[in-house]
């Protein structure tokens, strides 16, 4: 007999990631997994994550199994779901002390996360900060004020570096990773654009352009619905399109708002408001469908770069430097804000004038969205 017939290949190393709870964050971890799938390509990935997102990881390259969980599992019963999957490897990408502590009480033999005094007992590999991170820290009334009644601040804008995405690939190089970037990436088949097409009916509707007005963060990041209107009619008057509206739940009132005075205005070709009525996979592959996607920075704005639409964001509250859709400097997307003084003050909602995002006018965000759909012509029709 041949010695090397009884050589059996060893099991694959089993590695659970616990995930991030917010849409856009779990986009933004995108490239890090690539990254971990290429330094351990035989590795069986699996994706701890809340059950609203569980469908996110559908297709993907880089993740084998998803392990989900609701707001009503308690930390016990996560870690034992975790414990059954005899992992040895378990690498917490959220800084909370919750996920350090799942993976201790899970067993798992290596846990890996960003060094914190509160956690750090419950990890064995404890990464310290990046040099080049910038903390998203939320500004008190009185710095506002501070800021608002003296000079205006002379503030350099952070480096590419300091874009969250790095957050998570310096993590994965933990575990032999690249930590060089790639654009955040989400699997969308044929099949399921196939499908999103005939269900809502957009396959003779003309040229889709996807407006997100809502934000489920807060106040502070959402454009004003009237100005949304404004634009919206101004540039379907210029570029005729039609309009895709898109949200969750919390976003049905604002969408029906818009829709109703896009309809008044448009009668024969009336906006598909969709907002609440989309499941997340329906929404990554409406969001493939699309020219393009105008909206707040949250969550469906990351699906929208990470499926290959170009993006027009608005920013308030927060910083394109830091969250902007895609890989930082793709020159696909267009991303604007304001020269308020107090921004980004990363609030849920503005403590005085909103001035932030009442200083983003009209007729940029239309010349953006003109800008960003020429561009996108011009680059296919190159290929």
């Amino acid at each position: 007999m041949n010695p090397k017939s009884e050589i059996r290949n060893p099991k694959p190393e089993r590695i659970l990631v616990r995930g991030v709870n917010w849409l856009g964050d779990a986009v933004m971890t995108t490239p890090a997994l690539l990254r971990l799938r290429e330094a351990r390509p035989d590795a069986h990935i699996t994706m701890l994550t809340r059950d609203k997102l569980a469908d996110l990881w559908l297709h993907h390259p880089a993740v084998d199994a998803v392990l989900a969980c609701s707001t009503r599992d308690t930390l016990w019963s996560v870690a034992k779901k975790m414990r059954a999957g005899n992992f040895q490897i378990g690498l917490a990408l959220p800084n909370s002390h919750r996920s350090a502590l799942e993976l201790w009480l899970a067993r798992i033999s290596h846990r890996i996360g960003y060094s914190r005094p509160w956690r750090n007992c419950f990890l064995t590999t404890r990464v310290p900060p990046r040099p080049d991170a910038v903390t998203m820290r939320k500004r008190p009334l009185a710095e506002i004020q501070e800021l608002i009644a003296g000079p205006a601040p002379v503030a350099r804008p952070p480096s590419s570096r300091a874009h969250h995405i790095h957050q998570y690939l310096h993590l994965v190089a933990a575990l032999g990773a690249n930590p060089e970037p790639l654009p955040p990436f989400l699997e969308v088949t044929e099949a399921e654009v196939a499908a999103a097409n005939q269900k809502f009916s957009l396959t003779s509707g003309g040229t889709w352009f996807g407006l997100n007005p809502g934000a489920e963060y807060g106040p502070a990041k959402r454009w004003l619905p009237d100005r949304f209107i404004a634009a919206a009619t101004e540039t379907q008057k210029r570029a005729n399109c039609r309009w895709l509206i898109v949200g969750g739940p919390a976003d049905v009132s604002i969408a029906a708002g818009i829709t109703d005075s896009l309809q008044q205005t448009f009668p024969s070709a009336p906006p598909l408001n969709l907002a609440g009525r989309t499941t997340l996979r329906e929404l990554c592959a409406l969001l493939k469908c699309c020219r393009l996607l105008l909206s707040n920075d949250t969550g469906p704005m990351h699906v929208a770069a990470a499926v290959g639409t170009p993006v027009v964001a608005i920013f308030g509250s927060t910083s394109p430097e830091l969250t902007g859709p895609g890989l930082p400097g793709d020159s696909r997307h267009r991303l604007l804000k304001s020269n308020a003084p107090c921004s980004p003050c990363f609030l849920r909602a503005c403590p005085i004038d909103f001035r932030c995002m009442k200083g983003i006018e009209i007729e940029p965000v239309i010349a953006a969205v003109l800008s960003a759909c020429a561009s996108r012509r011009h680059s296919q029709d190159a290929l």
